[in-house]
């Protein structure tokens, strides 16, 4: 949590208390590895997180260290892999804790590896499957109270997105990823997102200007009909089934409501309609 508010100073003396070697039991070797490669996915040293995480990989009992759900290792590894180059081998480590995870049925496990499947795609080049493994890592967890998981995958999407010249699209997911790292409060992330759309072309006048251009008028009906409801306070939950919709497909709704008024927020979404109003 240090990490990702920024607080650098109080991060490194919790992984310093925390700090466990191979001689120490497996239940205190196992979070000191994961917290300290968390941080350093943070910081975006990937290098960092394969050398932290490089204990379990070769850790002789495992039972329960690849169980889906229990430690939250795998993505981490596998993202910092696909991250350093090691495409192959990221497909190599992921598959069996795919395959694991969906014969458990578990839901948020097997939502953090597909948001490694879709890096391995888009760093092929296979957008469309890239694409089609976010949207799905997504649904996984539509209703489960995940917002920093959300956020991630968001984040990796719009990333994948961008480098693969979809921009517009790409704006649109980070957008949506800035905002749920912003009501985390992870300023870290946040900053990340920001130098991501700026990469990907906006400027800061840009939301200026889509907002003087851009009203109500130009939303589609369910654009609109999401973007009323959100507006008026109701959770993207509470209008999917207000609307009988999917929230995935609320979640997409809102995110090109935010792409065609140039904004970022739902606070900013609710000023909008009230100047509307």
């Amino acid at each position: 949590m240090h990490a990702l508010r920024g607080n650098w100073d109080a991060a490194r003396e919790h992984l310093r208390h925390g700090r466990a070697g191979s001689n120490d039991y497996t239940l205190m070797l196992v979070p000191s590895c994961i917290s300290a490669a968390q941080c350093a996915e943070v910081a975006a040293d990937y290098d960092g997180v394969l050398r932290q995480l490089d204990p379990l990989v070769t850790l002789r009992h495992r039972e329960a260290l690849d169980e889906p759900g229990f430690w939250p290792w795998p993505d981490l590894y596998g993202n910092a892999l696909v991250m350093t180059g090691r495409v192959d081998d990221a497909d190599t480590f992921l598959r069996p804790h795919e395959e694991r995870a969906a014969e458990r049925g578990h839901r948020s496990a097997k939502a953090r590896l597909g948001y490694v499947r879709g890096r391995i795609h888009g760093a092929r080049g296979d957008i469309d499957s890239a694409r089609d493994s976010f949207e799905s890592a997504l649904s996984e967890i539509a209703t489960l109270p995940l917002p920093y998981d959300r956020a991630r995958i968001n984040f990796a999407y719009g990333q994948t997105l961008r480098r693969a010249g979809r921009r517009r699209d790409a704006d649109s997911v980070i957008r949506t990823a800035r905002e749920l790292y912003a009501v985390l409060g992870a300023g870290s992330i946040v900053a990340r997102c920001d130098r991501e759309l700026k990469a990907g072309g906006l400027k800061s006048g840009d939301a200026v200007s889509t907002r003087r251009h851009t009203d109500v008028s130009t939303l589609t009906p369910q654009e609109r009909a999401v973007a009323t409801l959100v507006a008026s306070g109701h959770t993207n939950k509470e209008v999917a089934g207000e609307l009988f919709l999917s929230v995935k497909t609320v979640q997409y709704h809102l995110t090109r409501v935010y792409a065609k008024f140039g904004i970022r927020s739902r606070s900013e979404l609710a000023a909008r309609f009230r100047q509307e109003e």
